[in-house]
């Protein structure tokens, strides 16, 4: 396996061999064996783990391999642990979806901290399998049966050219070490579901199964790159640049009436109400659909695309070596050895308590802080009903946060959590200049 990994390497990621890059380890076989064959091929890497907290000790077991691991190997390492529990229950996503963000969000401080262009994921064949049967019993087009993307700009998954049965002979065979995550077995998960359940039986239905379902995803990843040309070209006849925004003339529009043709130009704005945007072409002026990016806003002849700006969707981070930022609220942020009289537009914090970068971010529907000089938490919701905080005020508000936790409601109120005590070994002093 090592000689075909090294000849994939050298025909399909080129980025790899000449530039640095994160390579993610969960302590399991498939990021295991990732790891030693980039330190065989002398990859220039280093090692990020995360530790969810959901296994107790199973979970600290995996974070002490991978450390010895990177020890072993003298890579750089990374970690971080999160309290998964409270942040999926917060911000009401299961637990796979909050697993995913919350690592993802981490792993793209890590680079950027340390201008690392490319996250190296384990992600294999049978992955891309699963993954294609996950997205075929949800509903899905033709982009959700590609497959899982080998390369894009910044992330890298070597492996999907390899099984996980070629993995796990390559693990034995080289007396690999590696940790078992018992939730895997476990088929209340629709993966492992389709993991343990369906595959096997595909498998058993035609000896080379695998190798067709990968001549499968080439035949379909081609379909979509015709597919993509076509709708570039369709874009650029009904799409019109008019400073920050697009105009799309409603009657060139209306020449191609089919759904799918809706669903084509405006799926890469985050649009999923079809019917709505189909009603809006007949609407009255003034009527919009949102996604979570983009309006699209009928204006008599025409439909006006344009998105959101970071007053209304954006989140601004604050890098440690950062002293102010000016948008989307003016902070002017300096290390002080003693407090001075507070007011609703300083905040003073315990600078151990925070984890860099700092987010600026709009407040929405489930978060929770822990006000200052009370005890226990309150729902964002809750605290600007009490305080008589009306409906376009808490639309302008912003939150500074660290790590997903709120540290201040900003220019109203601190969080308990961030508080400076007498343990407290540097002060940092965060001033709102309105």
């Amino acid at each position: 396996m090592l000689e075909k990994f090294k000849k994939h390497i050298e025909d399909h990621f080129q980025v790899l061999l000449k530039h640095p890059f994160l390579l993610a380890c969960s302590a399991g076989i498939d990021s295991v064996v990732l790891v030693h064959l980039c330190a065989r091929c002398q990859m220039d890497f280093a090692i990020a783990h995360v530790n969810f907290q959901l296994r107790g000790a199973d979970s600290v077991g995996d974070e002490e391999l991978v450390a010895e691991l990177a020890k072993k190997l003298n890579k750089k390492y990374y970690t971080t642990k999160f309290d998964t529990d409270s942040y999926i229950s917060q911000h009401k996503v299961s637990l796979q979806v909050g697993a995913r963000e919350l690592r993802y969000a981490w792993f793209a401080e890590v680079m950027a901290q340390n201008k690392i262009k490319t996250l190296v994921t384990a992600h294999h064949a049978d992955d891309a399998l699963e993954t294609f049967f996950i997205n075929l019993s949800r509903g899905t087009g033709l982009d959700g049966l590609t497959g899982i993307p080998a390369l894009t700009e910044t992330l890298a998954r070597p492996l999907l050219a390899f099984t996980r049965e070629q993995i796990l002979a390559f693990a034995k065979k080289e007396g690999l070490s590696w940790r078992e995550d018992y939730t895997n077995a476990e088929t209340k998960y629709i993966r492992n579901k389709i993991r343990h359940q369906i595959v096997p039986l595909l498998n058993g239905l035609h000896p080379t199964f695998q190798d067709n379902f990968k001549r499968t995803l080439s035949y379909l990843s081609d379909s979509a790159v015709i597919m993509d040309n076509c709708v570039k070209q369709l874009k650029s006849e009904l799409f019109e640049a008019d400073g920050n925004r697009t105009r799309i003339r409603i009657k060139a529009l209306q020449m191609h009436p089919e759904k799918t043709y809706l669903y084509l130009l405006f799926k890469a704005y985050g649009f999923t109400a079809w019917d709505d945007i189909g009603k809006l072409l007949t609407a009255n002026s003034g009527k919009e659909v949102h996604s979570k990016t983009h309006r699209l806003v009928k204006d008599r002849d025409y439909l006006l695309l344009q998105a959101f700006d970071g007053s209304e969707a954006g989140m601004y981070f604050i890098e440690a070596d950062r002293d102010s930022i000016s948008e989307p609220v003016a902070l002017a942020l300096q290390t002080v050895d003693h407090l001075d009289v507070g007011s609703n537009n300083v905040l003073f914090v315990d600078k151990e308590t925070l984890k860099y970068p700092l987010v600026v971010r709009k407040w929405k529907k489930g978060d929770y802080f822990h006000p200052f000089g009370m005890a226990g938490r309150k729902k964002l919701s809750k605290y600007f009903k009490d305080e008589k905080v009306d409906v376009l005020a808490k639309e302008k508000q912003w939150l500074l946060c660290s790590a997903g936790a709120i540290v201040w409601v900003i220019g109203r109120r601190a969080d308990e959590r961030f508080k400076v005590t007498g343990r407290t070994k540097e002060i940092l002093k965060i001033e709102l200049i309105r």
